[in-house]
């Protein structure tokens, strides 16, 4: 029979490294980053959130919101988001991309149906109507349109708001957010953003 001594010295052993290296990695790290976080980034740190005027919040930068009615038609004083395949449309429990090939004939027909029903909604030509428009990002939460499909909407937006066309346009170039790094991805607009700051020219 082996003496116990040794084991419960390796075991005593073991639960002091387990209880330092929890306290090091689990507590005094985790309150470091997150104490740099809200001295350094506090908005970023908190899920970039947006407020109306009353304080109360309407949603993040970084999640994009369906501005439709309870029918799921898009809303003509609104700036549209793109489409989304998460869940019933910007669902964060249900993060996801269409996952169909691009010749799959349901994603070709969808597509389709998206290209004529924008080009009737925003009253161009269906060869106007820029690719974000018809097509779902990977996560299904992306917040941001391209520059193209945001001043694509603004007549339709001035109009059903009774508004100067030209102010509205200069509010979305005002909005567009530069390529990162100036060579990266597409300039874009943040569609919550933008639709917030649409509130303040009524």
């Amino acid at each position: 029979m082996r003496p116990l001594r040794p084991w419960l010295r390796s075991l005593g052993t073991s639960l002091r490294a387990l209880f330092v290296l929890t306290l090091l990695t689990g507590v005094l790290y985790t309150a470091a980053v997150l104490g740099l976080g809200q001295a350094l980034l506090p908005a970023a740190a908190n899920g970039s959130l947006l407020r109306d005027d009353a304080g109360d919040v309407i949603g993040s930068r970084l999640l994009g919101q369906s501005f439709t009615d309870a029918e799921g038609a898009p809303l003509p004083e609104w700036f549209q988001s793109r489409p989304s395949a998460a869940g019933d449309g910007y669902d964060g429990g249900a993060s996801s991309g269409s996952n169909l090939g691009p010749e799959n004939p349901d994603l070709i027909a969808a597509i389709e149906q998206r290209r004529a029903d924008i080009a009737a909604f925003e009253g161009v030509d269906p060869s106007e109507v820029p690719v974000d428009a018809l097509t779902t990002s990977a996560s299904g939460l992306d917040p941001h349109i391209s520059a193209a499909y945001a001043l694509l909407q603004a007549p339709r937006v001035a109009e059903a708001r009774d508004l100067d066309p030209e102010r509205v346009v200069a509010l979305v170039e005002s909005m567009i957010e530069p390529r990162a790094l100036g060579f990266i991805g597409q300039e874009r607009v943040t569609v919550v953003s933008l639709n917030l700051a649409l509130e303040q020219l009524d």
